[in-house]
């Protein structure tokens, strides 16, 4: 005979079963893969036939608090890579006394080759938000107290890098000729896409397009003009995945299966979605979708297709691969 109060000693049990996975989980995604650094390794063949290879390290979402000391050594630690070019696609700051942080944990990156664009993230601290919006592609974008993005500007054209913001840059990289442009962040309104729209130089070896929010009216435009290739940012991945299942959101109208990593755009253009190293404060979570910087390798048209590979690389270990 069962007695009555089984069915809700069961009951009880379940509930404390589900309180205790939902803690795991959490104090998982905010203390444990939130600082789970990991340095992701993409071949693309996307330059002119006969050119010679490109290593670009694709940096995107720091959303640096002065005080994330881990952040700012894992970053530190990049330069031992020896990229011949750095991409930034925005969102540094998420706070205003960040910039001394973000430029100290850029370090020896600062003063090679380099090319950036902002995000809503360096005009504008965050601020909370109900979580829900992010189910709405069109929800009302609400902005933050104003960060000191040109501080930022001057300290990275300072040590060299170029703002390929609105205009077109050219440049020299390891015997590589780039013809670069970029535009201020769709996400919020700000670009302009008919400031460097056309064809760019025919003579350059890589077409690279820089955007922060990988919004398909903008990677049109690219696709249109002739780009071999698009950085972006802004998504973090979908930040909180579902086994199996993957993103839940893209915070665009990217959809969920260019998240993050490479993907085609069109017949002849190659995107690639950071998953970016960074949080909101006001969501300092990730899961299943560890913080990433990107180590991106491009290799001429004709010398076949590309790969994605993830190398789990936490701090030490980044800095004993690197000797």
């Amino acid at each position: 005979m069962v007695s009555p109060s089984e069915p809700k000693l069961k009951a009880a049990h379940l509930a404390a079963g589900a309180a205790g996975a939902a803690a795991a989980g959490l104090l998982y995604s905010t203390v444990i893969e939130r600082n789970a650094f990991a340095l992701r390794h993409v071949t693309l063949p996307v330059l002119e036939p006969g050119s010679s290879s490109l290593r670009v390290l694709h940096l995107s979402d720091i959303h640096m608090m002065p005080r994330q000391f881990l952040k700012q050594s894992w970053i530190g630690e990049l330069d031992r890579l020896e990229p011949d070019l750095v991409v930034n696609t925005g969102d540094n700051l998420a706070h205003p006394a960040a910039v001394p942080a973000v430029v100290q944990a850029l370090g020896g990156l600062l003063s090679r080759p380099g090319l950036f664009v902002f995000g809503s993230n360096d005009y504008f601290g965050p601020k909370p938000k109900n979580p829900f919006k992010y189910f709405k592609k069109d929800h009302r974008r609400t902005h933050g107290e104003p960060l000191p993005w040109q501080d930022l500007r001057a300290a990275f054209s300072e040590r060299g890098w170029l703002d390929a913001t609105h205009t077109v840059r050219e440049l020299e990289v390891a015997d590589v000729r780039v013809a670069a442009a970029g535009v201020d962040d769709p996400h919020i309104g700000r670009d302009r896409y008919e400031t460097v729209a056309g064809r760019p130089n025919p003579l350059a070896q890589l077409r690279l397009g820089l955007t922060h929010s990988p919004e398909p009216r903008v990677l049109d435009r690219f696709a249109d003009d002739g780009y071999d290739l698009v950085l972006a940012g802004h998504t973090h991945g979908g930040q909180l995945c579902l086994p199996g299942y993957g993103a839940v959101v893209t915070n665009c109208h990217l959809d969920r299966s260019r998240v993050k990593g490479p993907s085609h755009w069109g017949s002849t253009m190659m995107l690639h979605v950071s998953a970016g190293l960074g949080t909101s404060p006001y969501a300092p979570a990730r899961f299943c979708c560890r913080p990433e910087a990107t180590l991106l390798t491009l290799i001429a048209s004709s010398d076949g297709g590309g790969d994605d590979e993830f190398v789990d690389q936490s701090l030490p270990q980044l800095a004993d691969t690197m000797r």
